[in-house]
């Protein structure tokens, strides 16, 4: 899914409208689709109080609250007393509201903080357009709606919120629940420092010109459903495990062979035909009785000592490496000799960070660091948006790609592109889930996915894996163990 920023979905709107559907109509449609998920998912609601703006964000409140009295809700509708001037559209769906005696219009004054569970409040202010701090009444409001204990859905986007780019400085937002957003993610969705704003959110489909949408570039995507299908290749039956590739995982030291233990099973259980092991001596007897399927090559005592080069194979090499020098030693020599795709993560990554070595990794390498260590390897940015955009240039630079980790995790692609991740959840916070990660990715490339293909279905194969384990464990009580044994649910839920 395309994400296009607040000058290109406007002109997406205008394209829509110059296909024939008025822009008056075209708001009727958004609203509706608003009005039909609000139905679905708010049955036992009494009231909703709507707070509009003067703009077609307010427009679509206007429509919106009358939509939801003809389904027999209560309603009342807010707006500011010193916003006269009303765009068209705002102003003839305020003129079909005052027709019906039974929809109190009241101004941003009158309301009082309240605590009701059977109330909701639809923020339906400010839309995408917006490109300055809120002031005065609409500040004051905001700051009032924040203080209401009730759920809160807003229309397109939070009001405060700008589409493309971090808020300003103590700037406020009002903090939604849900928030109905239509046809496109925003880029500001997906960040950390916005996104928090956003509460769920659900993309609502009205319609917007096709053609427009598919001739119009960016360099910003969210992964969907739709285009995993189209990556994910069912196994044929006529095949043996030389087809599936062979990964070879290197980590693990004295007290972290459970990292690439970890690695190892989800290599394994994501598909690969054959899988190897380097790990030192201490970690034999936990890898061999806890992976049997995979073959141990034993490297130094407690820490590895030297990477064996396997030809026509995809390395993940970090989890659990530690940074011995002779670990550091053994890595820098493998990346000087070996220049075939490869997965590197945790210390590998730190090692090349320290010792100033980010120009030995391989074009077309993996990498997956955590936003501490993409600090540690590329330098202190001051937020996640200069983060990515540091990212793409390093992507590029490197001609690497670079799977940088967050609450929505994003695939930084050579040609610069960006593709979020939107499954998973804040239950794979904990230590070794990006080591489940490094082996679902290994074990793709091994079986020959295209990198790029690769990194997009990982991120999103471990995110649904951790979805269906929060939904089975909690956030809290589940383990990245059990994504590992999630993987297969996730392949049948694909295959279903």
């Amino acid at each position: 899914m395309k994400i296009l920023t607040a000058k290109q979905i406007k002109d997406c709107d205008t394209a829509t409208i110059g296909t024939g559907i008025s822009s008056i109509n075209l708001m009727e449609k958004a609203s509706k689709a608003c009005v039909d998920w609000i139905g679905v998912n708010f049955k036992t609601i009494h009231k909703f109080l709507i707070f509009c703006g003067n703009g077609n964000n307010g427009g679509d409140g206007f429509a919106i609250g009358r939509m939801l009295y003809e389904k027999s809700f209560d309603v009342e509708v807010y707006i500011d007393e010193n916003q006269k001037d009303f765009s068209a559209d705002a102003k003839m769906n305020l003129k079909k509201l005052k027709q019906i005696s039974g929809i109190n219009i009241k101004y941003f004054s009158d309301f009082s903080i309240l605590k009701d569970e059977k109330t909701v409040i639809i923020d339906a202010i400010f839309g995408y357009g917006l490109n300055r701090k809120l002031s005065g009444n609409t500040e004051n409001i905001i700051n009032k709606l924040n203080q209401t204990n009730v759920q809160k859905i807003s229309i397109d986007i939070p009001t405060g919120l700008y589409a493309d780019r971090l808020i300003d400085e103590n700037a406020t937002v009002l903090k939604a629940d849900f928030t109905l957003t239509f046809q496109f993610y925003k880029r500001s969705f997906l960040h950390s420092e916005t996104g928090k704003f956003c509460g769920k959110v659900m993309v609502l489909d009205i319609g917007l010109d096709e053609n427009f949408i598919d001739e119009t570039e960016t360099d910003y995507f969210v992964i969907d459903e739709n285009l995993v299908k189209e990556i994910y290749r069912p196994r044929d039956d006529f095949s043996h495990k030389g087809t599936f590739g062979k990964s070879i995982l290197v980590g693990g030291s004295y007290g972290k062979v459970g990292a690439i233990l970890m690695s190892t099973l989800s290599a394994l259980r994501t598909g690969s035909g054959l899988t190897f092991t380097i790990a030192p001596e201490c970690g034999n007897l936990i890898l061999q009785s806890q992976a049997p399927e995979a073959m141990f090559m034993d490297s130094g005592e407690k820490y590895i000592e030297k990477i064996e080069i396997v030809d026509k194979a995809v390395y993940g090499i970090g989890p659990g490496l530690g940074k011995e020098t002779k670990t550091q030693n053994a890595l820098f020599d493998f990346l000087k000799s070996y220049k075939d795709p490869m997965v590197l993560d945790a210390d590998a990554l730190n090692i090349l960070a320290e010792k100033d070595g980010i120009n030995l990794i391989p074009k077309n390498a993996v990498i997956t660091p955590h936003p501490l260590e993409f600090e540690r390897l590329f330098g202190k940015t001051e937020n996640s948006f200069e983060r990515l955009e540091l990212a793409k240039n390093k992507a590029e630079e490197l001609q690497i790609f670079i799977i940088l980790k967050d609450h929505h995790t994003a695939v930084i692609t050579p040609d610069r592109k960006v593709l979020y991740n939107i499954t998973g959840n804040s239950g794979m916070a904990k230590g070794g889930s990006g080591d489940v990660l490094t082996g679902i990715l290994t074990s793709l490339m091994s079986q020959k996915y295209d990198i790029e293909k690769a990194c997009i279905f990982g991120v999103w194969l471990h995110g649904k894996a951790g979805d269906f384990c929060a939904e089975e464990f909690s956030k809290e009580a589940m383990l990245p163990t059990y994504l590992i044994n999630k993987i297969g649910t996730v392949f049948k839920y694909l295959s279903s």
